[in-house]
């Protein structure tokens, strides 16, 4: 097969990579990257073309051999919280928390004492 034709097969895939990966959902839009120069190999093991792997940062990759390697983001951050809250990822298991940010330890719980601020973690498309 030619240039053309691996070119073609590497843009298939990372374009229904991008569509699973966007599944229509109404949260916050998920972040895929494309690096034509890495290879198809993670923590010691060699992947083919269309093979998958998650990656240390909760990042899926997709080998687009001999094109590159295609990574989305798979986990779902909120985007609106209290302004004393931040979120956090932990790397092992993508699991998500809602923390405060004076106190990581302390899980950030929305009450009577803790009002939304619109601006802060909103999404702001189109500005």
């Amino acid at each position: 097969m030619g240039s053309n034709g691996a070119n073609l097969i590497a843009y298939a895939a990372l374009t229904a990579l991008l569509m699973l990966v966007a599944g229509g959902s109404q949260a916050a839009p998920m972040e895929c990257h494309f690096d034509s120069r890495a290879q198809c190999g993670f923590e010691g093991r060699n992947y083919t073309m269309g093979e998958t792997w998650m990656d240390n940062a909760c990042m899926q990759c997709t080998c687009l051999h001999p094109m590159g390697v295609g990574c989305c983001e798979t986990v779902h951050r909120p985007v609106d919280f209290p302004a004393g809250c931040e979120v956090r990822v932990e790397a092992v298991t993508c699991k998500v928390s809602l923390v405060q940010a004076a106190d990581p330890r302390l899980p950030c719980i929305p009450g009577e004492n803790h009002l939304l601020d619109p601006s802060h973690g909103a999404l702001k498309l189109g500005e």
